[in-house]
């Protein structure tokens, strides 16, 4: 698990995309995969599944017909992305990758900023 203590500061998150390409930071590290069909994104779900098991480390994911979104960051550090988050989101492009699905982070959900 991990704490307030290993919350990664917003210049270290911003180096790490840059290794990145598939994943921007909006709230925590989000990015959406589109997959040629449904059953490869269900495939790309069960490979997430995967490694959020042997990585003890579960992201937030909604499946919507052929594309995959995604947000990973640690609730138990306050809800701020740690080192766990950056190596998660690289296995999952890499699963991705091997797929065939896209990265297309610029259609994740802007968030809704209530006033």
């Amino acid at each position: 698990m991990a704490g307030i203590e290993d919350q990664l500061p917003d210049a270290d998150v911003d180096t790490a995309l840059k290794e990145l390409p598939d994943w921007r930071y909006q709230d925590g590290l989000v990015t959406v995969f589109k997959t040629p069909t449904a059953a490869d994104a269900l495939a790309l779900i069960a490979a997430i599944g995967k490694i959020a098991e042997r990585q003890n480390h579960h992201p937030d994911l909604e499946w919507r017909y052929n594309r995959v979104f995604l947000r990973y960051v640690s609730h138990d550090a306050g809800g701020k992305v740690t080192s766990r988050d950056l190596a998660a989101a690289a296995s999952v492009s890499a699963a991705a990758e091997e797929i065939g699905a896209s990265a297309q982070p610029e259609r994740y959900p802007a968030l809704e900023r209530h006033k």
